[in-house]
C-alpha cells in the first residue's frame, strides 16, 4: 500500500509522482476527430436558459430569442429534403425525383446560417453550444468545432471526404472562425459552400483580422467579406457586453511559490507538473490538433517558473493549449509571473491581440478554479 508524508500545515504529498505533459506525445486517429466534433465538456450542460443576459445589454436577450427560433426551424427534414445521413450526400435521390412519392419538397426560407458577432467573454461560445443542444436532431447529425479543428479534419480526411462526412448533418457550428489566415479562410469557405449546397445549416463566431483597431470588438463586416459568396447565407447577430469572466468576479489570484505548486501537484490525483519553459518547447513538437488529447485524464495542470512567452509562434501555440484546457475545465496552478504578463506589449497591440487577451482571460479563470488545490 502506498504511503504519504504528512507535513504540518500542508496537505500530504503523495508517493506517486504527478504526470508530465512534456512526456506525452498523443496520436489522434482521424475517426476520433469526427466523433469529437461536439461541444467541449465545459459546455456539456449549457442551454439557452442557463445563459444569463446582462440587463444592461438588450442585444444579449435578443440573441437568445433569435437563436432559439433558429434551432426550432431546424427540426424538420434536411434542407435538401432528406433527414440526413452520415454515409453520403443527403437528399440526392429526393432532389432527383422531386421528393418522396413525387411530392416537391419546400425550399428553405431565410438565411441558413447565423454569425454571432461580439467581443471575447460575452458568451458567444455558450450561445453557440446552446444552439447545438437545442437543435432537434441526433447528435451524430450535428457537428461543433473550432475553426482550427475543422481545418485539422480536412487535413486528416481530405477535402472531398470531409464534404461527404459532413454533408448529412443538420447543423455545423464553427467557433472562433479564423480570419487571420487567408489560405485557411478560403479552404473553409469552399468547404462551407459545398455544405450549404447539401442543405447543412451553419452557425459561426469569429476572430478579428490582424491590424484591426477597436480592441478586436466586432468583426461582422470582415467576416462576411472574407467568406464572400457565403455572406448571403448568414444573418449577423451582434452581442454587446463586457467579458463576463471579469463581471463582478474577484481579481485573479497571484502566482504561488514553486514549493506550493509542487506540493499541490503531488497531493492532487491526476495532476501534471511541468516547468513552463520546458512545456513551451514541448508544444512545438506536438501538433496543435493533439493538444486536447494531451490533456486527456489530467485533473489539474501545475506549472512552475511561468515567464514571458518568447515569440509569436510560441504564443499562438499557448493560446491553443489555453483553449483546450478551458474547454475541459482543467484548473491551472502556477508559480512565476501572473498570466496577464505572459505576452509582450507588442503582441498585445498586434494583429493577434484578441487571441492573447482571450488566453489571458481563460487562464485567469482557470487560475481561480485552482485556488482550492493549495492548502491554506
Amino acid at each position: 500500500m502506498s504511503s504519504s508524508t504528512a507535513v504540518p500545515g500542508q496537505r500530504p504529498i503523495a508517493e506517486t509522482a504527478p504526470q508530465s505533459l512534456c512526456a506525452l506525445e498523443p496520436r489522434v486517429p482521424a475517426d476520433r476527430l469526427v466523433a469529437e466534433m461536439v461541444p467541449p465538456p465545459r459546455f456539456d450542460s449549457v442551454r439557452f436558459d442557463t445563459y444569463v443576459p446582462d440587463p444592461n445589454q438588450p442585444s444579449q436577450t435578443e440573441a437568445v430569442g433569435v437563436l432559439s427560433s433558429f434551432a426550432a426551424g431546424l427540426g424538420g427534414a434536411h434542407a435538401t429534403g432528406s433527414g440526413g445521413s452520415r454515409g453520403g450526400p443527403p437528399g440526392k435521390w429526393l432532389r432527383a425525383t422531386g421528393g418522396l412519392f413525387g411530392k416537391k419538397q419546400p425550399a428553405p426560407t431565410g438565411p441558413r446560417g447565423v454569425y454571432l458577432d461580439g467581443g471575447y467573454g460575452v458568451g458567444k461560445t455558450h450561445l453557440l453550444a446552446s444552439l447545438w443542444h437545442a437543435t432537434p436532431a441526433d447528435p451524430s447529425l450535428k457537428a461543433f468545432g473550432t475553426f482550427v479543428e475543422l481545418t485539422n479534419l480536412v487535413g486528416a480526411l481530405g477535402f472531398q471526404q470531409t464534404v461527404q462526412t459532413l454533408s448529412g448533418h443538420r447543423l455545423l457550428c464553427i467557433d472562433e472562425f479564423e480570419l487571420d489566415d487567408p489560405g485557411d479562410t478560403v479552404l473553409v469557405s469552399s468547404l462551407l459552400s459545398r455544405l450549404v449546397e447539401a442543405g447543412v445549416a451553419l452557425a459561426a463566431t469569429s476572430n478579428t483580422l490582424p491590424g484591426k483597431l477597436g480592441e478586436g470588438r466586432f468583426a461582422a463586416v470582415d467576416f462576411l467579406r472574407e467568406i464572400q459568396g457565403l455572406s448571403s447565407h448568414f444573418r449577423p447577430l451582434r452581442i454587446d457586453g463586457e467579458d463576463y469572466r471579469h463581471r463582478g468576479l474577484p481579481e485573479a489570484p497571484p502566482p504561488y511559490s514553486t514549493d506550493q505548486v509542487t506540493r499541490a501537484a503531488y497531493a492532487t490525483a491526476g495532476a501534471s507538473l511541468d516547468d513552463f519553459p520546458a512545456l513551451l518547447d514541448h508544444l512545438a513538437r506536438v501538433h496543435p490538433s493533439r493538444y486536447g488529447a494531451l490533456t486527456d485524464g489530467i485533473s489539474a495542470v501545475c506549472l512552475t517558473d511561468v515567464g514571458p512567452v518568447p515569440d509569436q509562434s510560441t504564443a499562438l501555440r499557448l493560446v491553443v493549449l489555453a483553449d483546450r484546457l478551458y474547454d475541459r475545465e482543467v484548473p491551472v496552478l502556477a508559480s512565476g509571473l501572473p498570466f496577464d504578463r505572459l505576452f509582450s506589449d507588442e503582441m498585445l497591440n498586434g494583429g493577434y491581440r484578441k487571441k492573447y487577451f482571450r488566453a489571458i482571460s481563460r487562464l485567469t479563470a482557470l487560475a481561480r478554479d485552482a485556488k482550492g488545490l493549495v492548502a491554506q
